[in-house]
């Protein structure tokens, strides 16, 4: 489990490309990589993977395809950075939201307004996604846990603090850009139910 609040970023230093999968070896240096061990999980972006292997501060995680193909993480280069947070222990302070790891659309960066001191982000989403995305309701974009601003059918935005931007990918955000989305699961379970119900009663 994850409470969305990232704790730094990290670089990517390798990519190696296998068969039906890949391979990304992350610089995880100080905080990001203290007791670490092999088996733990770490968000990348917001997505749950697998630590394979330990060398110093250079640890490797192995994508599937399909991690590749429906989440930002398969446009990665060497040279990248991505938002990481640990997982979350009994005990911690929640400062976010419960969060799995379990992305579930990718979201387009619409536009981009800065100000003295603040950032407000626009995001285009799949019309079927929008469903699951309430004005003050939660949302995890790239592995952060937001508030979400204003909903305009099928865009929302987000208000960003200079924290965020300093410590997230947020800062360099650009129009164009694929951003990680795992909906609140409480919101999804509603509206799941309430679809079934009333579908049930049109029957």
């Amino acid at each position: 489990m994850f409470t969305g609040i990232v704790k730094g970023m990290a670089k990517v230093v390798a990519i190696e490309h296998k068969q039906n999968f890949q391979t990304h070896i992350v610089e995880l240096k100080n905080d990001l990589g203290a007791n670490l061990e092999i088996g733990a999980s770490v968000a990348h972006n917001g997505c749950c993977l697998t630590v394979t292997n330990i060398d110093g501060e250079r640890v490797s995680f192995d994508l599937m395809q399909e991690t590749l193909k429906l989440t930002n993480l398969g446009q990665l280069n060497v040279g990248d950075h991505i938002n990481i947070e640990r997982a979350a222990k009994f005990g911690d302070e929640i400062g976010g939201h419960s969060m799995s790891g379990h992305i579930a659309f990718v979201a387009n960066v619409c536009e981009v307004i800065d100000t003295p001191n603040n950032r407000t982000v626009w995001f285009e989403m799949p019309e079927q996604a929008m469903k699951y995305v309430l004005a003050k309701g939660y949302i995890g974009l790239d592995g952060c846990s937001l508030t979400i601003g204003e909903v305009k059918e099928n865009r929302f935005n987000v208000h960003l603090i200079p924290e965020t931007l300093q410590r997230t990918l947020f800062g360099s955000r650009q129009v164009g850009d694929s951003i990680n989305v795992e909906v609140d699961p409480q919101t999804q379970a509603i509206v799941d139910t309430v679809e079934r119900v009333l579908a049930a009663r049109r029957l």
